[in-house]
């Protein structure tokens, strides 16, 4: 059957009102990160319901994942999203008097559904859900094997959690052979239905200055923290200016570095200890190692004052101890020129190439496991982590069927060699 004519039939068997319901079921689960188990036994039940082998897998003792298999036959698509959400302090205040207060109703206003985890990503996890039940109604079989994979720990912010517990758990799975080892895979981060093939990098730098505080009257016995921070933001700014200056890569730009957040003193007196956060973004090409190295030598710590200590702590280690890699696939592949074609029948307005201005957990794939990933679904990120969270109903409905059509056309003329373990 051509493409134009499975369209045709999901076009005349998709119930969009049953879609929309699986996102709002979806939806009124409270899964932030550490508390991902309710939505994944939820997932795990859609997966079963769609007669797919189940079965779920716990990390750090107690917290699960769940993953689907149609089969394991070769070539093998993976659909992969993350369970867990950011929190949602502040929002029911923030929609005082609104319909939008409950940030777990999924209420649709003006054609867009609103709710914590909308965008990022049960739209995408749930868009890729009915995609596949839509391809079953319509009697048409996958020809490839296939995984839905699901994994919690994703995102950051939580103490004590968010470091990708759930992505290193998948991998080992997949290299002992649990999980059948993908030969492309589909990360439903939020891109607009458009197909990311890179990433940017990153890393975090908590600087801690530790000088010796004075009473303000005698300020010579004291060493001023604050003063030598001073001198570290001006070396930080002009690494700055080095790196906007420097390469730019055609999908992600140039790398950057921002300083996020700065506190120091507080009294009537010399700050004796002044802190400060920092984020690098690293564009595909760059190492980790090598930018933290040239962070560390633009600081110029052995120049701070006497008496001046300068304590870096790197505290949001992913698939690299020190933060996550960047990451590059080629865009000229078959699977993702048919994922563009699929993604451009049902939503001619997107399906463009290009690269993710936020880091997710693409690396565990392309680089642990030799798995060429794109990210691709519906929702808008620029709206992810806000009081204005929210998926178009007509995208996501789009992404179901462009789902089912790349479901239905990925076979052994879009195979990847797999890379030796």
């Amino acid at each position: 059957m051509n493409r134009n004519t499975l369209l045709e039939k999901l076009l005349s068997a998709q119930d969009a009102q049953s879609d929309v319901a699986l996102l709002r079921d979806a939806l009124a689960i409270e899964s932030m990160t550490g508390n991902e188990t309710p939505f994944a036994k939820f997932l795990e039940r859609q997966l079963s319901n769609l007669e797919l082998k189940t079965e779920t897998g716990t990390f750090e003792d107690k917290r699960e994942n769940v993953w689907g298999i149609l089969s394991d036959q070769a070539p093998n698509l993976m659909l992969l999203g993350h369970t867990d959400t950011v929190h949602v302090r502040g929002w029911a205040e923030h929609w005082q008097d609104d319909p939008r207060c409950n940030p777990f109703s999924g209420i649709e206003v003006d054609g867009q559904i609103w709710s914590r985890g909308a965008s990022d990503l049960k739209g995408g996890i749930c868009a890729a859900i009915a995609g596949y039940r839509l391809l079953h109604q319509v009697g048409v079989q996958p020809s490839c094997g296939l995984t839905f994979a699901f994994i919690g720990d994703e995102e950051s912010g939580e103490p004590g959690s968010g470091v990708s517990a759930g992505a290193k758990d998948l991998v080992r799975r997949i290299k002992a052979g649990t999980i059948p080892r993908p030969d492309f895979a589909i990360y439903v981060e939020p891109t607009s239905l458009d197909i990311y093939t890179a990433q940017i990098g990153f890393f975090i730098a908590d600087i801690t200055v530790t000088g010796r505080t004075a009473y303000f009257g005698t300020p010579e016995l004291g060493i001023d923290a604050l003063k030598a921070t001073h001198n570290l933001l001006s070396s930080i700014w002009k690494h700055e200016a080095q790196l906007n200056s420097g390469p730019s890569h055609d999908l992600v730009g140039t790398s950057s570095i921002l300083v996020t957040d700065i506190s120091g003193g507080g009294f009537i007196a010399v700050p004796g200890e002044c802190k400060l956060s920092l984020i690098r973004k690293l564009r595909p090409g760059e190492a980790l190692d090598d930018a933290v190295a040239a962070f560390e030598d633009a600081l110029n710590i052995s120049d701070v004052p006497e008496g001046i200590e300068v304590e870096i702590q790197y505290p949001a280690g992913r698939d690299h101890p020190k933060g996550g890699s960047p990451v590059e696939n080629d865009s000229d592949l078959a699977a993702v020129n048919l994922l563009q074609d699929c993604v451009q029948q049902t939503r001619p307005e997107a399906g463009r190439v290009g690269g993710a201005p936020y880091w997710s957990e693409m690396p565990f794939l392309t680089e642990q496991i030799g798995c060429p990933t794109v990210y691709c679904a519906p929702g808008n990120i620029a709206v992810a982590h806000t009081f204005e969270e929210r998926i178009e109903v007509e995208e996501y409905l789009a992404a179901v069927r462009a789902f089912a059509l790349f479901f239905a056309g990925f076979n052994a003329n879009h195979s990847i060699q797999k890379s030796p373990t």
